[in-house]
């Protein structure tokens, strides 16, 4: 059996991981609510910051993360914090906020009851 270490120190201080499913069926999806430019926009912003690289910030794509009621998502990770946004000004304000200094940006949180 092996067995598992953890680093000193994460590959990554962060990871935002945007949900871009696509439904076939007509269903409600991140997809539908311009997921994919979001994700686009966070890449392009990040790398504007000088945030991405090792020990600093990874921006992913994700399939289907189960919260469609509350799409489109994105997730924060090691922290666990969900996001639900709008437009291009969330997006920002999540890179500067969040992945630049260390904030939540509460208004933008997804509420916790909101699943699939």
């Amino acid at each position: 059996m092996t067995q598992i270490t953890t680093p000193a120190a994460p590959y990554y201080a962060r990871h935002i991981f945007f949900c871009l499913n696509e439904r076939k069926n007509g269903e409600d999806c991140c997809a539908q609510h311009h997921a994919q430019a979001s994700f686009d926009r966070c890449k392009q912003r990040v790398k504007e910051a000088g945030l991405s690289g090792p020990g600093q910030v990874r921006v992913n794509k994700a399939g289907c993360l189960d919260r469609c009621a509350a799409g489109p998502v994105a997730v924060v990770y090691p922290e666990g914090v969900w996001y639900s946004y709008v437009d291009e000004q969330d997006i920002d304000e999540i890179v500067e906020s969040h992945l630049k200094n260390g904030k939540v940006v509460d208004r933008l949180l997804t509420p916790a009851n909101l699943g699939r």
